[in-house]
Parts: structure tokens; sequence; C-alpha cells
């Protein structure tokens, strides 16, 4: 008869010892959890994550904006761009892959991408142009109205 594990730090048996963990997610995590925002979904099971925080500069006193990306191991291809996350640190999966996938916190709001072949009809009801405007035919400039420039008075 166990008891349910409770959110915090509870003991855990590994290699070496006894360590510290917590539940995150169903979950007992020994290392690091962070959350972060995925920024690309482009390779098989792995995820790139930012992870942004402040930092006050020691000098001046502002609040600098510092981020790392990692290289996160999504076994089930749940996460995708724009996704925030939970990862957690775990042994060597690659040279560069040392976190794993706990959970996703929160889902991007992905909507249809709207082209602008696919405006430009509304735009133009509108009044409205997008790109380079439409070839008009040449209206007289005021030196083709006034003929040809004359070689006297041109410069070299």
């Amino acid at each position: 008869m166990s008891q349910p594990q409770q959110a915090g730090s509870i003991p855990v048996q590994v290699k070496g010892g006894v360590r510290s963990g917590k539940v995150v997610a169903g979950k007992v995590i020994t290392g690091k959890v962070i959350t972060g925002i995925v920024t690309s979904d482009k390779m098989q099971k792995t995820r790139a994550v930012e992870v942004t925080w402040l930092e006050r500069h020691p000098k001046y006193g502002k609040f600098v904006r510092r981020y790392t990306s990692y290289k996160v191991h999504d076994e089930g291809e749940v996460s995708h761009e724009g996704d925030t996350v939970r990862i957690c640190e775990t042994r060597p999966l690659s040279k560069t892959k040392r976190w794993r996938l706990l959970e996703v916190v929160a889902k991007a709001k992905h909507g249809k991408l709207v082209l602008p072949a696919e405006l430009s009809p509304e735009l133009e009801s509108a009044g409205l142009t997008f790109g380079p405007k439409a070839a008009s035919p040449k209206s007289p400039g005021p030196q083709s109205a006034m003929g040809p420039a004359s070689e006297e008075g041109s410069k070299p």
C-alpha cells in the first residue's frame, strides 16, 4: 500500500545513493525541470526549445533578456512550433540532445496561413494594393512633351 505521490521533493533511489526528485506530470524527475517555447519541429523526434529569462545587468542595473536553445527529445512528436512545453534533464541521447519532453503546457494557436495571393481580390475591392503596382501605360513626362533633348544644352 503505497501512498499517492505528491508534488514536491521525494527521495528517489538512484545508482550511487538516494537523490531528491520531483513529481511532474506523473513522473519522478531527478534533474532540472524548465519551461520553454518550441522554436523548431522540423526534425524527427527532436524539438528545438528556447528558454528565456531576465537578468539584471551588473553595471547599469537594467534587466536584459537572455535565452538558451535546447535540443529536446519528443518521442511521440506531440509538440509543435510555438507550443509552451516543460522539459527535463536526462542522459545524453545524442551529440546535442540532453533534454526530454515532459508535457505540453499550452498549445500554440495555429490558424490557417493566408497567403498574399489569396488576399489580393479582397484588398483590391477595398481600394488597396499588395506588392508592385500594376503597370499602367506610360504618360508623357515633361521631357517627352518638349521633344528630345538637344545636344547643345546637354552636359557631357
